[in-house]
C-alpha cells in the first residue's frame, strides 16, 4: 500500500537527547488535545492502534512523522508553532523543515535490511521472562524474529493492509541496551535486521513508537 507521509524537522535552541521525544510528545499532545490522533487518547481511554503521529529525536533534532489522520497535525505545527516547553523551560524553534512524500508499506519479494536508529522495545513482561530464560543466542534470536514479525503484522492490521504471504525476518547484529520508558528501566535493542517487507524510513516498530522507540531506516545497498 502507498502512504503519503509528512516528515517535520524542528531545530531547537537546546541540545536534545532521545528521552526528550517523550517530553515533546507530551507538550504537543496537550497542545492538540482536541485531536486524539496527536496523543492516542480518547475519553474511553488509550487507543490501541499504530500511531499516525510519531515523535523522535534523530541527529540532535526533533523529528515528527505523520501520515493519514496525522497529516493535518503536522501541517498546523509547521505553520503555527514557534517554541516548545520542555520540562518547564521554553525552547525557541530555530529552524523548521517539512518534506512531503509517498512511501510503500507492503510485502516484497526481496529481503530489505534495516537498522534501528532508536532502541527497539521488543519485550513485554511475559516475553521478557521468556527471553531471559532462553540460554543461547540462537534461541533468543528466534524469539526476537517472531516478535519482529508480529510487530509488522500488528501495524498491517492497524493500517488495513492484508499481508498476502508469510513474512520472513532475520535478526542481524543486535545488542541489548538499557533505556527508560516513562522513568521505568527497559531493555531495548539496537542493531540490524532484514525482512521481506517495505517499511517507510523513520517509522517505528514495537512498543511506544509514538515516543520515538523502534525507529527504523533502510540500510543502503540492501537487497
Amino acid at each position: 500500500m502507498e502512504v503519503r507521509i509528512l516528515k517535520l524537522i524542528l531545530s531547537l535552541d537546546s541540545d536534545l537527547n532521545k528521552s526528550d521525544a517523550e517530553k515533546i510528545r507530551g507538550y504537543l499532545g496537550n497542545l492538540f488535545w482536541d485531536n486524539p490522533y496527536a496523543h492516542n487518547h480518547m475519553e474511553s481511554g488509550f487507543v490501541y492502534r499504530y500511531p499516525c503521529v510519531q515523535y523522535k529525536i534523530v541527529d540532535n533534532a526533533c523529528m515528527l512523522i505523520g501520515f493519514n489522520e496525522g497529516l493535518d497535525i503536522l501541517e498546523k505545527i509547521f505553520f503555527n508553532l514557534k517554541r516548545i516547553n520542555l520540562s518547564g523551560k521554553w525552547q525557541d524553534i530555530l529552524t523548521k523543515g517539512m518534506e512531503s512524500y509517498t512511501s510503500t508499506f507492503s510485502l516484497t519479494s526481496d529481503q530489505i535490511t534495516y537498522t534501528f536508529l532508536t532502541p527497539w522495545l521488543a519485550l513485554n513482561e511475559k516475553n521478557y521472562e521468556r527471553y531471559q530464560k532462553l540460554g543461547t543466542w540462537a534461541k533468543r534470536k528466534k524469539l526476537l524474529e517472531s516478535i519482529l514479525i508480529g510487530n509488522i503484522i500488528s501495524i498491517s492490521k492497524s493500517l488495513g493492509y492484508t499481508v498476502p504471504e508469510p513474512i520472513k525476518a532475520n535478526i542481524g547484529r543486535l545488542k541489548e541496551i538499557q533505556t527508560r520508558l516513562k522513568g521505568t528501566p527497559m531493555l531495548g535493542f539496537l542493531g540490524t535486521f532484514s525482512v521481506n517487507f517495505e517499511i517507510p524510513d523513520y517509522w517505528g516498530i514495537g512498543k511506544s513508537v509514538s515516543r520515538g522507540f523502534g525507529t527504523v531506516k533502510t540500510l543502503k545497498n540492501s537487497s
